[in-house]
């Protein structure tokens, strides 16, 4: 699988590092990177993150060329995808941020990428999509979003549990780390609450997961709500789910079809050590599910917790879906 980084930030670069774990025979070629910062200062915040640690092995640049390890990767810095060659380019990872109409979304299949896979929710996408939700609907679908970090870890567990118990009603909170679009200091946001420093408060605010569940669960939609609380940590959220199910169960059983449903998941985990936040870094799963911390309620409320690298699991989520729009 030829593929191309379009945005060099925190998902390009942990997507990068994903990569390179992978032995070299599993067919992952990163054939360009793009991003409209200096090659150095690319270079420097692979080598060097606050998140995940220092990056092992040697980090150097040369001409147009970012070298690790000995495994040189091409970099442009172009603002317009259009102006760089992208023939060859199977799928097109645009992490950008950006890629939210169609003019922008399509520059890489106009660059000569065969697919574009949006590291976010994008209106300009054709499809929506969550592995272990709803992949079966990708299709051939050219452009394509891969949801929220949230998404995809709420999408899954959703899945399982309307298989389960048939869900009638829920409501989840992602309780999230902070990120980029929260202002270190107090400063002007559109949301009044999101322009308070993020590394200082608890910020209640509201979570893309609510609208984009009725999108790849068109089912169940207008039967989930949502909201989010950001707090001051750095790396790894959490879903904290409760739901109410259509037929009721013991603990029991409602536990053991549970843990069933993880261990079929391509993409839930399950504890049941008493974690924290820090433990569940560079975790791959897109959910993982703390069992000291879900119950059952009577028969039919039913409450489930879980952790997910926001980071790292997403980017793992990203080579998941190229693949399957590399087979199609």
């Amino acid at each position: 699988m030829r593929i191309a980084i379009n945005g060099f930030g925190r998902i390009g670069r942990t997507i990068l590092r994903q990569v390179l774990a992978l032995p070299q025979d599993k067919g992952v070629d990163v054939v360009l990177i793009n991003d409209i910062a200096p090659l150095e200062t690319c270079a420097y915040l692979f080598k060097y993150d606050s998140t995940f640690g220092p990056y092992p092995g040697q980090v150097t640049q040369g001409n147009a060329v970012l070298d690790v390890d000995g495994r040189c990767f091409p970099m442009t810095h172009s603002p317009d995808l259009t102006r760089v060659d992208l023939s060859g380019v199977d799928v097109l990872l645009d992490c950008t941020g950006i890629a939210r109409t169609s003019d922008v979304a399509s520059q890489g299949l106009t660059a000569g990428a065969g697919k574009v896979l949006i590291s976010g929710p994008s209106p300009a996408a054709e499809i929506t999509i969550v592995l272990g939700a709803n992949e079966d609907q990708l299709g051939n679908a050219r452009i394509v979003s891969n949801a929220s970090c949230t998404t995809n870890g709420l999408a899954p567990l959703v899945s399982a549990l309307d298989k389960i118990g048939g869900i009638a009603s829920a409501h989840m909170t992602t309780i999230h780390c902070y990120t980029n679009s929260q202002p270190m200091v107090d400063a002007p946001r559109g949301d009044l609450a999101r322009s308070r420093a993020g590394a200082l408060s608890m910020v209640p605010t509201t979570s893309s997961a609510t609208h984009l569940i009725d999108e790849i669960l068109p089912h169940l939609a207008g039967r989930i709500s949502g909201a989010a609380v950001r707090v001051p940590t750095a790396s790894v959220s959490a879903v904290d789910l409760v739901a109410t199910l259509e037929r009721g169960m013991t603990p029991d059983a409602f536990q053991s079809a549970l843990r069933n449903a993880v261990d079929q998941s391509p993409v839930l985990g399950w504890t049941d050590q008493p974690l924290v936040s820090s433990d569940l870094r560079t975790r791959p799963e897109s959910l993982v599910i703390a069992g000291p911390e879900t119950r059952i309620v009577g028969q039919n409320q039913v409450r489930v917790f879980g952790w997910y690298d926001n980071e790292w699991g997403f980017s793992a989520r990203m080579l998941d879906v190229a693949r399957l729009m590399v087979e199609r």
